[in-house]
C-alpha cells in the first residue's frame, strides 16, 4: 500500500476530485487532505474539510484528514491537543531552528514535522534532535511538489535541504509526499522512489517512506484517539474452544495447571537436549565407551575358554568311562 499524506485542500473541488482520480490510478491507497495553518491557532478549531466529499471519490482510495500549522513562535502551543482531535494527522511545519528543535525533543501530540525544502533555512539540519523526533515516534516529511512546478531556485532548495535530511537521518523516519495542489504535479510510487535516489535516500528507504513509515503515522495517530496512556480497545474475538455447561470453568482450570508442568518438564528437557557438550565431557564419554567395550569383549573370551575347557574335560571323562568299561 502506497501514501500520500499532503494533499492540499482546496474549494476548487473540480481539480481536487481530478487530483484524487489521477492519485487513485497511479496506484496510491491513503490519502490525508491538508488543512494549512498559519500564525495563531484561532478560536474556531472545527475542520473546514467536509466529511464526506461532496464529490465521488474513487473506491479503493482511503480519505483522511490533516491539518498542518507553520511553527512561528514555540510558545503558542497550547491548544495543539484540541487542534489534533478535529483532524486524523497534526503535523508541525517548524519556521525556525528554535521551533524545529522543540518539535523534535518535546512538542506534543503531532505526527509529522514537514519541512519546507523550497526554502533555504539559515540552519543546518543536525542528527542528534532529529534522532530524538524518530525515537519517540515522530517522522520528518520530504515534499516532493514544489520541485515540480516550482522555480529553479526552489527545486535547488529541494535538492539540498532533502540531500541533507537525508545525510541527517541516514534515511531513518522519512515520509515522502506530493503536497500537490493539482494532478499535473503528482507522480507515480515508483517515479517518487526514483527521485529519492537523486537525494542519496536507497531504494529500500524510498520503499518505506511511501509505505510503511507513512502506515506507522497513520496507525500512531489513530491509536491516539482510541487509547489513553498505554491502554488501548480491547476487541472480543471468542473463544478458541467451546466450553461445555457445568464444569466448565474447573475444566479449564485444570488443564491451564497441567499445561505449565508439563510445559516446564518439556523446558527442562529441552534444555537438557540442546545443551552443548564440551571437549573434556566428549573425550571422558569416549573413553568410558572404549572401557565398556573392552570389559564386553574380555568377557566375550572368558566364556569362550570356559566353554574350550568344560568340552575338554567332558572329552577326558567320556575316555576314562570307555578304559573302565573295556
Amino acid at each position: 500500500m502506497f501514501y500520500d499524506l499532503n494533499v492540499p485542500y482546496t474549494a476548487n473541488h473540480a481539480e481536487l476530485q481530478r487530483t484524487l482520480a489521477f492519485l487513485a490510478e497511479l496506484g496510491y491507497n491513503t490519502v490525508a487532505l491538508s488543512h494549512h495553518i498559519t500564525g495563531k491557532i484561532s478560536s474556531d478549531l472545527t475542520s473546514p474539510i467536509p466529511a464526506p466529499l461532496p464529490f465521488p471519490t474513487p473506491k479503493s482510495l482511503r480519505i483522511l484528514t490533516r491539518c498542518t500549522l507553520t511553527l512561528s513562535d514555540p510558545s503558542q502551543n497550547h491548544r495543539l491537543s484540541s487542534l489534533a482531535a478535529e483532524y486524523t494527522i497534526l503535523a508541525i511545519r517548524p519556521a525556525s531552528e528554535k521551533g524545529l528543535q522543540q518539535a523534535c525533543l518535546s512538542l506534543s501530540p503531532i505526527d509529522l514535522i514537514s519541512l519546507d525544502c523550497s526554502i533555504r533555512y539559515p540552519f543546518y539540519f543536525r542528527q542528534k534532535p532529529l534522532g530524538a523526533a524518530i525515537e519517540r515516534g515522530v517522522r520528518l516529511e520530504i515534499c516532493y511538489g514544489v520541485g515540480i512546478l516550482g522555480t529553479g531556485e526552489q527545486r535547488r532548495n529541494l535538492i539540498g535541504n532533502a540531500t541533507q535530511l537525508v545525510r541527517a537521518t541516514r534515511g531513518r523516519g522519512i515520509v515522502i509526499s506530493s503536497e500537490a495542489g493539482r494532478a499535473l504535479a503528482c507522480r507515480g510510487p515508483w517515479d517518487v522512489v526514483n527521485l529519492g535516489a537523486g537525494w542519496g535516500l536507497g531504494r529500500e528507504r524510498g520503499v518505506e517512506a511511501l509505505g510503511r513509515e507513512a502506515r506507522g503515522v497513520v496507525v500512531a495517530a489513530e491509536m491516539k484517539k482510541s487509547s489513553y496512556r498505554g491502554v488501548v480497545d480491547v476487541v472480543f474475538g471468542g473463544m478458541k474452544g467451546e466450553e461445555k455447561e457445568g464444569g466448565g470453568e474447573g475444566k479449564g482450570k485444570g488443564k491451564v495447571k497441567q499445561s505449565g508442568k508439563r510445559k516446564a518438564e518439556d523446558d527442562e528437557l529441552r534444555e537438557e537436549v540442546e545443551k552443548p557438550l564440551s571437549k573434556r565431557e566428549m573425550k571422558r564419554r569416549a573413553k568410558k565407551a572404549r572401557m565398556e567395550g573392552a570389559i564386553e569383549a574380555g568377557d566375550e573370551k572368558d566364556k569362550m575358554a570356559g566353554a574350550s575347557v568344560k568340552a575338554k574335560a567332558d572329552g577326558d571323562v567320556a575316555t576314562v568311562n570307555e578304559k573302565d568299561e573295556g
